[in-house]
Parts: C-alpha cells; structure tokens; sequence
C-alpha cells in the first residue's frame, strides 16, 4: 500500500501520512491547523513486515484504509534528572 507522508511546519516530529497524495479531505478540521503549508517528505510503500519508527506498520494501514490518514505525534518529553 502507497502512502505519502507530510511534516507539520508548526509542530516539530508531527506527521500526517495519507493515502492519496495532497489529499487532505479526509483529515479533520481541528487537525489542519498543525498542517498550514505542510512539507511533503516522502512516497512510502506499506507492507506487513515494513517496520516504521514510531508507529506499528498495520495500525498505519488499518487507519489509511479505514479514514484515509494517519497521524503520527511527536513522542512524550521526558523530564532530565
């Protein structure tokens, strides 16, 4: 499964994978704010044994088929000692 995957230019480590390039119909409105002039990254082909950084690959392609996007958030802050 091809996806397409944007960075967010207002929030660092923020992307928006989508199944249908510069498609952002499906996204909701309350999420496009983050995603004013987003940057394009990236052409991805998805498969089962494809590993993602920080997302599990069938959650991605579950939520592409079934929504049409994936939103993958910045990681939580971890407070230094």
């Amino acid at each position: 499964m091809k996806c397409y995957v944007y960075r967010s230019r207002k929030q660092d480590e923020m992307y928006l994978f989508l199944k249908d390039k510069e498609d952002f119909s499906p996204v909701p409105p309350e999420l496009m704010p983050h995603f004013v002039n987003p940057v394009f990254v990236f052409e991805l082909e998805l498969t089962p044994r494809r590993k993602l950084a920080r997302a599990d690959v069938n959650t991605v392609m579950q939520c592409l088929e079934s929504q049409g996007f994936y939103l993958q958030v910045p990681p939580p802050r971890t407070a230094l000692a």
